[in-house]
């Protein structure tokens, strides 16, 4: 049940260490943020986690577009019209772009995603601001077509990876752990964005329940073989922490089945 599994890095933005806390941090400084996709692959399926943003929404939120996360799969010799499933943890504008790339696939999330992003609070500008309203409307229209498979608590939907909820950050937020070959790899999403947000008890500054957060925090290290099988949403580290499929490669994709580098 062994799993590859891969970090693409598709965007970039250079932000401050404030920006990343609640209640901001004394000892402010640059503190860049990245964004991923992520892909599993095993026997030549790949399941695709999370599908990034445009370059016109980059554009909008000035964000530096590196590539297009779903072309850049061929990179690791996956075709975007052959996946059948893509997880997606939740729907901000980040994770969630693209989803129209996908022709044959499945999308797979909670159903409170989907009443959150549709819901009440989506009056309040602090929590819209992390939603496009099309890439919401995309997916009710994809859930109107038969292709939404919504999930309730932790799931197996395939052997060897887990769907797992938690909220917090988003109220329909999940993870995925995956197992590898050397052992139960958790991709946290937006549980945490950064290795520090965990490490230090401080969540980030996009929060939905503060509480769920915090201990959101307690169930990826709960699911994970090690601290060290957790991998960040958002981390510039992940970049420096595993290597690189092929070498030219470098910087573009890293790969998370293997251990880090020494």
């Amino acid at each position: 049940m062994t799993h590859e599994v891969y970090a693409i890095r598709y965007a970039r933005r250079d932000a401050m260490r404030a920006e990343h806390f609640i209640g901001g941090d004394p000892h402010d400084g640059p503190m860049p943020m990245d964004y991923f996709a992520w892909a599993l692959v095993k026997d030549g399926r790949a399941i695709v986690v999370d599908t990034g943003f445009t370059a016109e929404v980059a554009r909008k939120r000035r964000r530096e577009f590196l590539r297009c996360p779903v072309e850049a799969l061929g990179l690791i010799g996956i075709a975007p019209d052959a996946v059948e499933d893509v997880v997606l943890t939740h729907l901000h504008y980040d994770h969630v772009g693209n989803f129209d790339l996908f022709p044959r696939a499945r999308f797979h999330l909670r159903e409170e995603e989907v009443h959150y992003a549709c819901g009440r609070f989506m009056r309040h500008r602090q929590l819209s601001h992390s939603f496009e309203v099309e890439d919401v409307v995309g997916i009710v229209r994809m859930n109107y077509a038969g292709r939404v498979v919504f999930h309730d608590g932790v799931v197996e939907p395939w052997p060897g990876i887990r769907l797992h909820p938690t909220g917090g950050h988003s109220a329909g937020l999940q993870f995925v752990s995956v197992e590898t070959a050397r052992g139960r790899v958790v991709l946290a999403s937006d549980v945490t964005h950064f290795y520090e947000n965990m490490e230090s008890g401080r969540p980030f500054t996009t929060a939905f329940h503060v509480g769920e957060m915090l201990e959101g925090f307690d169930r990826l290290r709960a699911v994970a073989d090690s601290p060290a099988h957790i991998i960040p949403g958002h981390d510039p580290e992940v970049m420096r922490r595993y290597p690189a499929p092929r070498p030219e490669l470098e910087g573009i994709v890293a790969r998370l089945d293997v251990p880090p580098r020494a």
